[in-house]
């Protein structure tokens, strides 16, 4: 089986800017169409909504009194500068649009945190029999938990695979 090509860092670049202006655009349309808060159902178990986060994941330090504003948009940075770095001495491209979810995620939510100082959720999926709620999200927060899943995935299973034939 031959290996499949390797895509340009330009390329990469492209798909990264399509992402982030994608998750702004739809963070723009929430952000102005819908009051705070506002709810609308789509699906029994999925429902638009306008909600913030000043927090990071299941808003992880939420209430820390703002320094965490900072500390998070230097954190994106300096992991998007990493995998930018790792993506060049990468072959595999599974792992390349992995890392490349990870930083458009990574800088999506950066410009939120530099424009309104906290990040815009729009996505709510819940299960009503048992009241289960998955914290509302958005598109860049599914690029970095899709890049994540494919890493783990990759690494797990393909190179485990590979390394045996």
């Amino acid at each position: 089986m031959s290996a499949a090509p390797v895509i340009s860092r330009t390329r990469l670049l492209g798909l990264i800017v399509a992402i982030i202006v994608f998750d702004q655009i739809t963070k723009l349309y929430f952000h102005s169409q819908f009051r705070y808060g506002e709810r609308v159902n789509v699906l029994p178990f999925f429902d638009w909504i306008l909600t913030y986060n000043t927090g990071a994941a299941f808003s992880f330090l939420a209430d820390a009194g703002g320094w965490q504003r900072w500390f998070f948009i230097t954190l994106a940075f300096a992991v998007s500068a990493w995998c930018w770095r790792w993506i060049g001495n990468e072959s595999d491209g599974r792992i390349r649009l992995a890392l490349c979810l990870v930083i458009a995620g990574a800088i999506g939510n950066v410009i939120d945190r530099i424009w309104l100082g906290k990040v815009i959720d729009f996505v709510l999926i819940y299960w009503q029999p048992w009241d289960f709620y998955y914290p509302a999200f958005n598109v860049a927060d599914s690029a970095i938990c899709i890049g994540a899943a494919i890493m783990i995935w990759s690494t797990i299973f393909v190179r485990k695979d590979a390394a045996t034939q």
